[in-house]
């Protein structure tokens, strides 16, 4: 059996350690390792509530608008706060368009090298491989045009944020109880032009490329399974989520039962052991304890371990989804020749993400032709003395949860659950793997499994900063 460790995996948002053990070529056994301790839970304790919109924004660069959005909807509940129709609006235009560039840049500039040889994209961040080439020359160069082309479309994304956001990143807009700005009739024109111009891209250039990708490497829909799914849902408007909230677990659905969330630490590198609801962790840092390999955490639902992320939202949308969703899912698995039941895979990742960028982008045109600019954008508040809140959604990467308690106008105890939390966990008390790691154990791979590790560890499209906060 040969050992071999990825430290760091590359074209990810921060540092992430994998360790695989192969036989017989085929992964036996992984271990993601998160390798970053951060402390932003405690940092915001004895602070003022307000805070926690701001301060959590921080935890990363890449996903800031998904903490914004968490934070705010966790602050509006310990609040009592029901933000008007208009704020609401703004917050899912703001946060759909961070989802459209969080998809553009992990299809075309984190994960494509990996299946592109060496000599097809510029610069050295993205080298590409010269192992298991599939595509013929003339799609390889369209291909590589197309990566330069949608760093112009992330930028317009990025520029859509800073319309409505004031800027991008860590917005200045999504608060409690609505959002502060009241866009002009300008702004919401040009924040049209722009995603009009994204919606052509994603029709006409990111679909079909997908779709490409899909056929040539259609084995992949058999690789880096993961068996239970689950989804906080989000984009909420007067009481209902574009994406719904819900779990596949053992191949059923099921509502959301927010109870039934714990995080344990048994593997991790903080004191205790079990799993416990967020509103009681208590857990402390410790570097030195015994058989720790992480300072990622283990949340688990219903006592299992689950992927979170676009594929989770994909498979409870064709649950429990509205008609639009569900046809149009239906016709891109169908085009890629792939089932339901491979939206948990590595080229199922893939997949989703075209799926839902397609469908928000389509929301978010409704959205914007909905906003009424005479109308209130926010409502007033005040801090109460104790009070607890819950903010949970969805972030490009998958479930994201806050959890605030207050006492005597100040953050008593924050706690969050992030995607790479759920996916990149390690081991539970059980001993059993988390998402990442069950979906690389079982993996057939050609030579040392770099290649294939990769490109299933990129499929769930981590992010460290976040895992770690």
């Amino acid at each position: 059996m040969s050992r071999l460790t990825i430290d760091p995996i590359t074209r990810i948002e921060g540092h992430l350690r994998v360790e695989i053990k192969v036989e017989d070529g085929v992964i036996r056994e992984a271990r993601c390792s998160g390798a970053l301790y951060r402390g932003i839970e405690r940092i915001l304790v004895g602070r003022h509530p307000l805070d926690a919109q701001r301060i959590t924004t921080r935890i990363c660069g890449v996903c800031p608008l998904a903490h914004s959005t968490a934070a705010s909807l966790c602050l509006d509940d310990a609040l009592g706060l029901s933000p008007p129709r208009n704020g609401q609006l703004l917050r899912n235009l703001i946060y759909g368009a961070n989802y459209l560039h969080n998809h553009i840049l992990h299809f075309y500039h984190l994960s494509l090298p990996d299946y592109l040889p060496a000599h097809a994209l510029p610069g050295v961040l993205s080298p590409g491989t010269d192992e298991d080439r599939r595509f013929f020359r003339e799609e390889t160069q369209e291909l590589a045009n197309h990566y330069l082309a949608a760093l112009k479309m992330r930028r317009k994304a990025q520029e859509l944020v800073a319309l409505f956001g004031g800027k991008m990143p860590h917005d200045m807009s999504i608060v409690p109880g609505g959002v502060t700005y009241r866009p002009t009739q300008g702004e919401v024109a040009a924040f049209r032009f722009r995603l009009r111009e994204i919606a052509s891209f994603l029709e006409g250039t990111y679909i079909p490329d997908l779709l490409l990708l899909a056929e040539r490497y259609h084995d992949y829909f058999d690789r880096g399974k993961v068996g239970n799914l689950l989804t906080f849902g989000c984009f909420p408007l007067e009481g209902k989520r574009l994406f719904p909230a819900g779990a596949i677990l053992g191949g059923e659905y099921m509502p959301l039962d927010p109870g039934e969330i714990r995080e344990g630490v048994s593997y991790s590198w903080y004191s205790g052991d079990g799993a416990v609801p967020p509103w009681e962790e208590e857990a402390e840092p410790d570097p030195n304890k015994e058989g720790g390999y992480s300072w990622i955490k283990s949340p688990r639902y219903r006592g299992e371990p689950c992927e979170v992320g676009p594929a989770a939202r994909a498979a409870v949308g064709l649950q429990a989804g509205p008609r639009e969703f569900r046809e149009l899912a239906s016709d891109l698995l169908r085009e890629a020749g792939a089932s339901p039941q491979a939206l948990s895979s590595t080229m199922g990742r893939h997949l989703a993400r075209g799926i839902e960028t397609l469908f928000i982008v389509r929301a978010m045109e409704r959205w914007l032709s909905e906003l009424d600019l005479s109308a209130p954008v926010a409502t007033k508040y005040r801090i109460p003395i104790e009070g607890k809140g819950e903010g949970l959604t969805d972030a490009p990467r998958g479930a994201l949860g806050h959890w605030i308690r207050v006492k005597e106008k100040r953050i008593a105890r924050y706690q969050v659950v992030s995607p790479t939390t759920w996916n990149a966990s390690p081991r539970d008390e059980r001993g059993v793997p988390g998402p990442i790691e069950q979906a690389l154990q079982g993996t057939r791979v050609q030579g040392d499994g770099i290649l294939e590790a990769g490109r299933i560890v990129r499929s769930f499209d981590p992010c460290l900063a976040c895992a770690v906060q």
